[in-house]
């Protein structure tokens, strides 16, 4: 059980790192294919979704970090 829970924690580790990349300085998903975007904007559309994911990704693993640490 607790191997599972490591491998689990590596894969939403890993996803956490692709989602946090894919967001971008500033501008998020604009910037990050070469957008310039100088102004503040709202998030909207897949960029609302991908920062919804990476919150979401990061709850789940502390969930599973602490349940780890309480397996024996």
């Amino acid at each position: 059980m607790k191997n599972l829970l490591l491998v689990i924690n590596i894969i939403l580790s890993i996803l956490i790192i692709i989602f946090i990349l894919i967001q971008g300085k500033g501008a998020g998903l604009g910037s990050a294919w070469g957008g310039g975007g100088e102004r503040y904007q709202t998030r909207r559309g897949m960029e609302k979704i991908i920062l919804w994911l990476t919150s979401f990704f990061i709850f789940i693993f502390f969930v599973i970090s602490m349940i780890n640490l309480f397996i024996k």
